[in-house]
């Protein structure tokens, strides 16, 4: 795995081509993208939250909840608690000013299927969404790669197109889809052959966006197709300036031989943001159903999830991009408060999220609650304290509706065709 300082060294090379910073460089800086940037890291499987944000102590005469309480107890920084178990010191101790623990999040579900559409997109079935597709289409759907998708939910229900590239040599055979990556003299059609095939692409978008009864929506969609082909040497341009052999390598887990390409994600992510050609990402990793073994798995699977997310902002502040960016962490669920026979724990419908961004005035705070037996309180909406009377049961939607809003596409044409009825109001990021 390439190490940080190296990346970093490579992207202020990149940028500095031409005497230009990316997002300045004459073919990319079309209408320069001044909002933030969302991030939705999807941990698929099912954390256990009670060995990360929601920690919780085993009780006398109950089955165990956690095995690292045998020996050691819950510590707290900040106004954060968290478990002391895999890297999640470091990671609290360096991040709690800039998180936001949300606990006790009801999925409603144990099945993963469920579970990840109603996290990803607020609505416990189909046809709404993912908030990252939403966010792209509100506020920059005209740029050539807005939206881009690293795996897991992706819905974008014909709003915008999503873009799945895993390094930058896949990005390369994108955007240079004639040539080999690894041999730039050879091609698959001369160059006089590649320039008709163009042609007849910009002829056939033409035709179709003159065409008559098309749906304002589909209209407007292939207008924007339109416009990254008419854009397509600018991205050329932006993959010219990306490091050359300087992909980061996927970590291989000591665990059931699952590889994670979670850096190389966040290498792209942060390349396109920085180049103006994409503003929200989702990441994804999976392995995280851990039926059998779960201490040992959870615990590698998190040591290198949270070295990630250390990566992403200590990148990002490098690149001038860590004011802008609002990051999203959560799973389908969480796991069961109990270990099975296989020293596994299985599906459980309560988990959490995490919201992460620099310099927030709601950061550094847990809204929602769980009890020692890792059922969800029902809460006050206004600061998140138990209210078995009065209060309500945390969902995604809650947290989703507050996202909408915080990010400024609450109410706007396109996020009211998938509306959120009788969602109460969380004053999460307030």
């Amino acid at each position: 795995m390439m190490n940080r300082r190296k990346f970093l060294n490579s992207l202020l090379w990149a940028g500095g081509a031409a005497g230009l910073p990316l997002a300045n460089h004459p073919l990319l800086a079309q209408t320069p993208f001044n909002d933030k940037f969302l991030i939705v890291l999807q941990l698929d499987g099912g954390w256990d939250v009670t060995a990360f944000c929601d920690p919780k102590m085993n009780v006398a005469g109950e089955q165990e909840i956690s095995w690292w309480s045998r020996s050691d107890e819950t510590r707290e920084v900040g106004n954060l608690s968290y478990a002391p178990f895999a890297s999640n010191q470091q990671f609290f101790e360096k991040y709690y000013q800039d998180m936001l623990v949300i606990n006790g999040v009801d999925a409603q579900t144990n099945s993963h299927t469920v579970g990840v559409v109603h996290n990803w997109s607020g609505r416990n079935s189909v046809g709404y969404p993912s908030i990252t597709s939403l966010y792209a289409t509100s506020k920059a759907p005209e740029l050539p790669m807005a939206y881009l998708n690293f795996g897991g939910f992706g819905n974008t229900e014909r709003l915008i197109r999503s873009t799945r590239i895993n390094d930058l040599d896949g990005l390369r055979m994108v955007l240079f889809p004639n040539e080999f990556v690894f041999d730039d003299s050879l091609s698959f059609q001369l160059p006089e052959e590649l320039q008709r095939i163009k042609q007849y692409q910009r002829q056939s978008i033409e035709r179709k966006l003159q065409q008559s009864g098309v749906p304002a929506g589909n209209r407007d969609n292939r207008q924007y197709y339109y416009e990254a082909v008419l854009r397509a040497e600018g991205l050329k341009e932006f993959a010219n300036l990306l490091p050359a052999d300087e992909n980061i390598q996927p970590y291989r887990y000591p665990i059931r031989n699952f590889t994670s390409t979670l850096h190389q994600q966040i290498q792209v992510a942060l390349l396109a943001f920085s180049s103006g050609v994409s503003v929200a990402a989702d990441l994804f990793e999976g392995a995280y159903d851990t039926h059998a073994n779960n201490d040992f798995e959870q615990d590698a699977m998190l040591r290198n999830s949270l070295d990630a997310i250390d990566f992403l902002w200590t990148s990002a502040e490098e690149m001038g991009l860590a004011d802008r960016i609002v990051m999203l962490i959560g799973s389908d669920f969480g796991r069961t408060p109990y270990y099975n026979s296989q020293e596994g724990k299985d599906h459980w419908p309560i988990g959490s999220y995490i919201v992460m961004e620099k310099n927030a005035g709601y950061t550094n705070r847990v809204m929602g609650a769980t009890d020692g037996g890792h059922f969800a309180y029902r809460v006050n909406p206004q600061d998140g304290t138990p209210d078995p009377i009065e209060g309500v049961t945390i969902n995604p939607d809650h947290v989703h509706l507050a996202l909408r809003k915080h990010l400024g596409i609450h109410n706007n044409g396109i996020t009211n065709l998938f509306p959120f009825n009788n969602t109460e109001d969380f004053a999460f990021l307030s």
